[in-house]
């Protein structure tokens, strides 16, 4: 059992609406990168298909690291589908190998995190079924 789920995002409305919160702060982290959490609070964070929204995901991810207990994990998801006008210039531009390869190098840069690992989540339908692509990257607080 969860005992506490916390929500940061742009949208207070959004964030009051959610009753699965038991706490939220809404916060622009493309004008202050900071995590408003104490040190080593959290045994998960999530970011949910936001990182190509991020002006500066290296600086959240050192945030991330922060507010992570050791060994903690973080899990980011991601698909190919996004608002253009609010994405980073770069992620439009990328296929989803390299959406990967670019998570993965914002870990590097921030550092503190294991061995990064991938996985295609996409849902699965029989016949000519379309299913938007979704992948998740997990890292590990070293």
């Amino acid at each position: 059992i969860m005992k506490r789920i916390s929500g940061t995002g742009m949208n207070a409305l959004e964030l009051k609406a959610n009753d699965q919160l038991t706490d939220y702060v809404p916060k622009n982290l493309n004008i202050e990168p900071k995590l408003l959490y104490p040190d080593e609070s959290f045994d998960v964070v999530t970011c949910v298909v936001s990182i190509d929204y991020l002006i500066h995901p290296i600086e959240v991810l050192k945030e991330v690291h922060r507010v992570l207990k050791p060994g903690g994990k973080v899990i980011i998801s991601q698909s190919n589908r996004c608002f253009p006008s609010k994405a980073i210039a770069m992620w439009l531009q990328m296929n989803d190998r390299q959406h990967l390869e670019l998570i993965n190098g914002y870990f590097q840069y921030a550092g503190g995190f294991k061995e990064r690992k991938a996985y295609d989540i996409t849902a699965e339908g029989g016949g000519n079924e379309y299913h938007d692509p979704m992948f998740i990257v997990e890292a590990i607080k070293e």
